[in-house]
């Protein structure tokens, strides 16, 4: 068991549940969603809330100060990244992620897992997740990307992997992945899992959920034994991550499975197809202990945020929100749109009427318009910090729209507005 004096600073308070204030059932079955509050050795996060990514100790091309102005209640390293480079041991000597990058607020590393797998296989930072089920790919246990090398070779006791930086040959276990993590110092961690994507067969898939379940009981063994090495440090809370992919039958099994387990909270992950996200996360949100935070993901489209919220997910983290803002695009509540388009090079407008983000108060579409044609960094920035605020304050009105009992009405009139007719 943990130290009880270490772990009593990390705990996870349910608030109002979206049956007491709506239907109490939907497409997919019973609603699980609820609003919360997960409190951590450096601050409270009032749920559901979604984290921004700072993949390697930054959120893409904003400063940490912006992200707590535009609201941001936590945020997002990868520890996979930060073993590379800077090297876990940098960041402990600095006191710890957050003191690292000069956030004050609650972190998460994830535990390496999807970046050995997804860039292992060649596939960068997207792993596909809209194979058919009864497609010719399906069953592709050793799928890598079209002209890549596999650089991650997975074993019974961990995995090997090439740095797509330069070569080197590194090996991640769980013990291994614990023992960085600790040492990047976050608030809240993920256990060593492998990610296996729909293309997999299903006999995989129930071999990797067992290798799974094992890597979790040597990660709670090595977590528990750093956390009383390390007890002069702030507790780390522990999160299990659910696979499973499609399958009704393994995802409740890894949710039972793990849910039986001393973790903290609980990660849901890997292959999920879209059109199921509800159903899926039901299926596991069904089988979880309902005093324990579920984590989603990887997710941020406007209708994957309200399906997680109304099927059980608390917190929620992905890179879209910067990563489509680098490629000029940027969202409104009529859809996403693309800056760079001729149309608004004389739009002296922000870029969404009532945003209440730095961006929308200070500069006008023509002008960041000007700065991607210019190739101008700044471009970047200016949306990312309107793009990351757009998706939090959605987060944050989908809380606050449980609490008041208008859930069922503010997901018609977002989505309806979002999805009316225009596609990014």
């Amino acid at each position: 068991m943990h130290p009880q004096s270490q772990q009593s600073s990390f705990s996870f308070t349910v608030g109002t549940r979206l049956e007491e204030r709506a239907a109490p059932s939907g497409p997919t079955g019973p609603r699980h969603g609820r609003t919360g509050t997960i409190t951590t050795p450096h601050g409270t996060i009032r749920t559901p809330a979604f984290i921004a990514v700072g993949t390697k100790a930054t959120v893409k091309a904003v400063l940490p100060e912006s992200m707590s102005d535009l609201g941001a209640q936590a945020l997002l390293a990868n520890a996979y990244h930060l073993y590379l480079q800077p090297g876990p041991d940098v960041l402990d000597e600095a006191g710890g992620l957050g003191a690292f990058m000069n956030w004050q607020g609650p972190t998460f590393t994830d535990s390496g897992g999807f970046q050995v797998m997804s860039l292992g296989s060649g596939f960068k930072k997207v792993i596909t997740m809209d194979v058919p089920v009864d497609s010719e790919a399906t069953g592709a246990d050793d799928r890598v990307a079209v002209g890549k090398e596999r650089l991650a070779h997975i074993d019974d006791d961990g995995v090997w992997f090439k740095s797509h930086l330069n070569g080197d040959r590194h090996r991640f276990t769980p013990e291994i992945s614990m023992q960085v993590q600790h040492q990047l110092g976050a608030d809240i961690m993920f256990a060593f899992d492998e990610l296996t994507t729909l293309m997999n067969s299903r006999a995989y898939q129930e071999e990797s959920l067992e290798r799974t379940r094992l890597w979790a009981l040597r990660c709670i063994t090595e977590h528990e034994r750093l956390s009383r090495e390390r007890s002069n440090k702030p507790y780390q809370a522990l999160f299990g991550v659910i696979q499973g992919a499609q399958y009704e039958d393994l995802r409740r099994k890894a949710s039972r499975d793990l849910g039986a387990l001393d973790f903290d909270g609980f990660g849901i992950g890997g292959a999920l197809e879209k059109e199921n996200l509800g159903t899926i996360l039901g299926w596991c949100s069904n089988e979880l202990p309902e005093n324990k935070p579920r984590h989603l993901l990887g997710i941020s489209e406007p209708d994957d945020l309200f399906t997680g919220i109304e099927n059980g997910a608390d917190t929620f983290d992905c890179v879209s929100p910067t990563r489509v803002a680098r490629n000029s695009a940027f969202y409104t509540p009529d859809g996403r749109w693309n800056l760079s388009n001729a149309r608004f090079k004389r739009d002296f407008g922000p870029l969404m009427d009532g945003c209440d983000c730095y961006t929308c108060g200070s500069y006008s579409r023509a002008y960041i318009h000007h700065l991607f044609k210019a190739k101008e960094m700044v471009s970047a920035t200016l949306l990312s910090i309107h793009n990351e605020r757009f998706v939090i304050r959605m987060v944050d009105d989908a809380r606050a729209a449980i609490d008041d009992g208008s859930f069922d009405d503010l997901k018609a009139e977002v989505l309806g507005r979002y999805y009316a007719g225009h596609k990014p």
